[in-house]
């Protein structure tokens, strides 16, 4: 069954208010007539009081009235903005080494202006950095294999190894030759810290954190990390502040706000952005990334994402789930993921209980 086609799915997209579920479904309130968008923002509504409806036209037929607010009953513009970037990526993927972004925008029918704001809106990165990680992440396929790193240069589309020099350590973490000796001469420090959900670990590079994980036990992390890391030069160390953020991250006490190292292709970089933007407290479903990343036939691709994740609870894949509500798996196993989720939701609805608490007149 597709997704939103249960009205399980359907109402918990509305008490999320899953902007991702737009277009896919409206809801009808008994109590006001009134048909809103997914996400409509107005207050929730109670479940008795809710019908769901198709599209705009079988909520009217049925007569309730659009919302004011979310104007469900006009056309979305997400879907031609999604569209018009979509476009863009391609773009950008095939244009010369330094593409016109004035042209780029023209092409897909916006200003320049506009062009960057709803590129980096939408992506999380500007349009320079997604060509620019694009060309390395190829570039970073054609080193295992060429010859040379001269010859991966050209095979990746750049015109030039000046180029491919000058931006490629923002994108790969590392200098070309390094990245064909995985990393040899690079350090990654690493701390070790006890959670309520096992020990953790949490590394980092002179760039930021690179990995967290959940572990059994102690040595078991730090093989694990060696074995991804196989030639750099591991070390214990301490940066307090990094560390307590991870584990306050795992404690669900807030947010982990820390500088990041993530090295993923682009198209991972851009699942893992969208997964930053999933609040405490609430889920999406694989499907639901797919489409908010602008790549609705993606779904495998994007659990391959998540999967690939190496930075639990900081990139919160745990909040993914499966379109029919099942858990589905999880790098560090089924029952941290829960145990996350339960406490997430927990402290949301202690949250909002507070919220609506009466404040008493001083």
């Amino acid at each position: 069954m597709s997704a939103y086609r249960r009205s399980a799915d359907r109402w918990a997209a509305v008490a999320a208010r899953d902007r991702a579920a737009d277009g896919r479904f409206v809801f009808a309130v008994a109590t006001t007539s009134i048909y809103c968008r997914p996400s409509c923002r107005s207050r929730a509504p109670r479940r008795e009081n809710v019908r769901f409806f198709d599209d705009a036209r079988a909520a009217a037929g049925a007569g309730f009235r659009a919302c004011k607010r979310c104007r469900p009953d006009a056309e979305d513009p997400r879907a031609a903005q999604s569209a018009a970037i979509v476009k863009a990526c391609r773009l950008l993927e095939h244009s010369d080494d330094k593409p016109d972004m004035v042209s780029v925008a023209r092409a897909i029918g916006l200003s320049a202006a506009y062009f960057q704001r709803l590129f980096k809106k939408l992506l999380g990165v500007t349009p320079g950095e997604y060509r620019r990680r694009h060309l390395a992440e190829s570039a970073r396929e054609e080193l295992g294999s060429a010859g040379s790193v001269t010859e991966a240069v050209y095979a990746a589309g750049y015109s030039s190894s000046s180029r491919f020099y000058d931006g490629v350590g923002r994108e790969l973490g590392m200098a070309p030759r390094d990245a064909r000796n995985r990393g040899a001469g690079h350090d990654v420090r690493y701390a070790l810290r006890a959670s309520s959900l096992g020990p953790v670990l949490v590394a980092w590079t002179e760039r930021g954190v690179c990995d967290v994980r959940f572990g059994d036990t102690k040595e078991e992390l730090v093989e694990a990390l060696a074995a991804r890391f196989t030639a750099a030069r591991l070390a214990r160390g301490d940066i307090p502040t990094w560390v307590a953020e991870v584990v306050d991250a795992v404690e669900v006490r807030r947010e982990a706000d820390v500088p990041l190292d993530i090295s993923g292709t682009a198209f991972q970089a851009r699942v893992w952005q969208e997964l930053r933007k999933i609040p405490s407290g609430e889920t999406r479903s694989y499907a639901a990334v797919a489409r908010a990343i602008g790549r609705p036939r993606s779904v495998r691709a994007v659990a391959g994402a998540c999967a690939a994740n190496s930075l639990a609870v900081v990139v919160p894949c745990h909040r993914v789930i499966s379109s029919d509500g099942a858990l589905s798996d999880y790098r560090w196993g089924a029952r941290r993921k829960a145990a996350l989720l339960a406490r997430e939701t927990e402290k949301l609805a202690k949250t909002r209980t507070t919220d609506r608490r009466p404040r008493s007149r001083p």
